[in-house]
């Protein structure tokens, strides 16, 4: 018998919403320059904004947060954490950050310059940046498939190995500072990379004598669908698959606040003994001592309870179901989302939504204003103003908090979008009026064009 798939947990503490008016979001978002991260949580109803750090902790999470050794140096929870991350990926030296671009930063400042290359199946904002700003140059190539939003190829996220050795002959082998795979891949959908994908660029990494780098963020996630999706991989526990995905890489990034199920946290893993000597002498400088890393010892005991959590089947078959469920509940009502659903979000197609808004007037942007004006709801746009001329599509993303909302928020979300599409033809494209050099999309100010 096919039965309901319930949240795997119980609700033992609430936090009240604020329920506000068309007319009084019209003047937050106005006074939020019509920017959706400026506006303040507590006037936000539902808030898709993002799935980083605003995970729902669990009561093992708390307790090991009451055993937290906050020693400077040395820490008894840096240990617990170091082990359960070895474990976990395989690496030799574990190297914890206060969340994911700081490990990307550490990284790229050391492998990063002037007149090098980093491919990827895509880069995400805060890579992209910190590659750039190292003073090397992004290059994406993602699969052919991924170009086609609504086509259900199961491994979207894959990179294009054909266009990947394009690169590196049009680079040089000695200027491509580092392949990264990205799973699963944000930027591209949400969509997951295939081990057999994973292995391949394995081959090429050993061949042309490139470092492999693992954006781990939502290897769990990835690890569901591989089990799910590719041959030979059913048999095979959630765990298992991740630990294989770990060991094809030579370093890995991570910010604990996706997969780790916390609020804050990460970590920086390699074999490298030399790169890991510098890189925590970076870490020293910038972030705290090697042993806690910008992190309270509260923080590192739920990033190692979080660890093993993440993978529990009855954990991800709801996870997995509940973005399922949102994707599809768009569709229906005539929103076009990226097919097949993700694992952490829905992806809506805004120059599908809003057609009438010319690229220039920025449509993800638009109907990431016209979902919060019209039902308090929040999501963010991943696009031309995230990306500028490498955007490859404009693109809303609906990010679903880990065990925070329930089925009945959800379907909220999906009626707000209904009465959205219902309305489409009267929402306003925007520009910009000022922005910042690096990472705009999170404090630009725009303007609605009429």
């Amino acid at each position: 018998m096919i039965r309901t798939i319930i949240e795997p947990f119980r609700i033992k503490v609430v936090q009240p919403l604020r329920f506000t008016t068309r007319e009084e979001r019209e003047d937050l978002l106005r006074r939020a320059h019509y920017n959706p991260f400026y506006l303040h949580a507590g006037d936000v109803l539902i808030d898709l904004l993002t799935d980083s750090g605003t995970s729902a902790m669990s009561n093992e999470q708390w307790a090991g947060m009451m055993r937290g050794d906050e020693s400077y140096a040395g820490s008894e929870s840096f240990f617990r954490f170091e082990a359960e991350v070895k474990d976990l990926t395989g690496f030799r030296h574990v190297i914890p950050t206060h969340q994911g671009r700081a490990a990307e930063r550490i990284l790229f400042s050391l492998l990063g310059g002037k007149g090098m290359t980093t491919i990827a199946n895509t880069h995400f904002d805060t890579t992209r940046a910190n590659v750039e700003q190292s003073g090397a140059r992004c290059v994406d190539c993602p699969s052919p498939e991924s170009r086609r939003l609504t086509e259900a190829a199961p491994f979207k996220g894959n990179l294009d190995l054909d266009a990947v050795e394009r690169e590196i002959a049009n680079a040089g082998e000695r200027k491509v500072e580092a392949i990264i795979v990205t799973v699963t891949n944000n930027s591209g959908g949400g969509q997951p990379v295939s081990l057999a994908n994973l292995r391949a660029v394995r081959q090429v990494c050993d061949r042309h004598g490139i470092p492999l780098v693992l954006d781990a963020c939502r290897f769990a996630e990835n690890a569901w669908f591989i089990r799910d999706r590719e041959p030979g991989q059913e048999g095979r526990t959630l765990r298992e698959i991740a630990q294989e995905m770990f060991r094809l890489a030579d370093i890995s990034t991570f910010s604990a606040k996706k997969d780790g199920l916390v609020n804050m946290g990460g970590f920086l893993a390699m074999n490298d003994d030399a790169l890991a000597a510098r890189a925590r002498s970076v870490l020293i400088l910038t972030e705290g001592f090697p042993t806690y890393g910008g992190l309270a010892g509260r923080d590192l005991e739920a990033i190692a309870v979080g660890l093993r959590e993440v993978v529990r089947d009855e954990y991800m078959a709801y996870r997995i179901a509940s973005v399922r469920y949102l994707c599809h509940g768009l569709k229906e009502r005539g929103a076009p989302v990226i097919e097949p659903p993700g694992g952490h979000a829905a992806y809506v197609d805004a120059k599908a939504t809003l057609p009438h808004i010319p690229k220039e007037f920025l449509a993800g942007q638009a109907l990431v204003n016209a979902l919060y004006l019209a039902g308090g709801v929040r999501a963010v746009e991943i696009g031309t103003v995230m990306f500028g001329a490498a955007a490859q599509h404009e693109l809303v993303r609906l990010a679903m908090p880990r065990r925070v909302y329930t089925q009945s928020h959800v379907d909220y979300v999906l009626e707000v979008f209904a009465d959205l599409l219902a309305e489409r033809d009267r929402v306003p494209g925007y520009r910009i009026t000022w922005e910042p050099p690096y990472l705009r999309h999170f404090t630009a100010h725009f303007e609605p064009v009429r």
